[in-house]
């Protein structure tokens, strides 16, 4: 499945923006491919997804679906900048973290670009992407970030010169969690879409189990528990009712208390599962009671994509941030802890 987002949705191009970077993100299930000038506007946008019937993401399928699909959308790419006569200064790759055999492939990809085009390589990491640019296009300044996808589930706020995770899941994360029963319910990958859906046709609520310890949240009871009313017979669309009621609320409280704790004023909904209407009421709400900002990343720019991670990359740029090729490994536990944010000195 191929996404194409329009450069106009998110930029006024100018005849001034002659220098741009490439960014290239793999971490899972997409391949994408980005173009973000140095005024750091996203002017291009194609990305690729790896799906199935049934079942769940093979990291070795979905790394040969990358292999297939890099060469094509890194075309695309080059010939966009080509037309529109911009000069590649850098290649941004997501080096994690991740699914490693996907990480690989856009690793290969970007060394391949910074070798043969003399451009120096910058390393990206997959979750900051995600927060800076639910912050650039939400119009935030110092949120309460939560993000969630597929593979994450964390409430980050930002302290000093790096984000800090104030809360976690303990176990999987909640897109993990709705894709898996999913796939337990018939649907292929990715899952989640089908299930919220699903949701939205009861009001049946169930009882299943609501588990935050501190700011953190586990989702693996909920799972367990709604396998085994699977097993029974259960109906689906309100079990999926349930589930969603039940683990967003979860994510709201532990948001509310990071908010309190903080003494913060804004909250960034981010990640793939940020396209959730409901998740996004349930926030709306809790921030219209504290009276705090609440913004949702654009729909297009929620999922993985190679656009965030050229945005990402013309953040650092002016900070001569890049690594040699022979030492770009990728990071599949890359933590966003150990990640420096030179451009956010000033908060604190």
């Amino acid at each position: 499945m191929e996404s194409v987002v329009s450069p106009s949705s998110y930029s006024q191009q100018s005849d001034q923006m002659d220098k741009a970077l490439i960014g290239i993100e793999s971490t899972a299930h997409t391949f994408g491919v980005g173009v973000c000038s140095l005024d750091h506007e996203i002017l291009f946008n194609h990305c690729s997804t790896f799906i199935t019937t049934e079942g769940g993401i093979h990291p070795r399928e979905a790394a040969r679906h990358h292999a297939n699909q890099a060469p094509r959308l890194l075309k695309k790419a080059l010939d966009f900048m080509d037309s529109s006569r911009l000069q590649l200064v850098g290649v941004s790759v997501a080096l994690g973290p991740g699914l490693g055999p996907c990480l690989r492939i856009g690793a290969v990809t970007a060394r391949a670009v910074s070798l043969k085009f003399g451009v120096p390589l910058l390393p990206i990491n997959h979750s900051v992407a995600h927060i800076e640019v639910a912050r650039k296009f939400s119009v935030t300044g110092d949120p309460v970030t939560l993000f969630v996808s597929g593979g994450n589930t964390a409430i980050v706020l930002f302290s000093a010169d790096k984000y800090v995770v104030m809360g976690e899941t303990l176990d999987i994360s909640v897109g993990n969690l709705l894709d898996v029963l999913a796939r337990d319910m018939g649907f292929g990958y990715p899952g989640a879409p089908r299930l919220l859906e699903l949701a939205q046709a009861s009001t049946n609520f169930i009882e299943l189990p609501y588990s935050i310890k501190g700011q953190d949240v586990s989702f693996s009871g909920i799972l367990t528990h709604s396998r085994k009313l699977l097993s029974k017979g259960i109906d689906k669309a309100s079990l999926a009712f349930s589930v969603v009621e039940t683990s967003f609320s979860m994510l709201t409280e532990a948001v509310e208390r990071v908010l309190a704790f903080s003494g913060k004023k804004e909250v960034s909904l981010t990640g793939g599962v940020a396209r959730s209407r409901r998740l996004s009421s349930m926030l709306e709400e809790m921030c219209r009671e504290r009276n705090t900002k609440f913004s949702v990343v654009p729909p297009d720019l929620a999922g993985d994509n190679g656009a965030m991670i050229a945005y990402v990359g013309s953040l650092y740029y002016p900070y001569n941030y890049k690594i040699p090729v022979e030492q770009s490994f990728v990071r599949p536990r890359w933590r966003i802890e150990k990640v420096y944010i030179p451009w956010r000195q000033s908060w604190v």
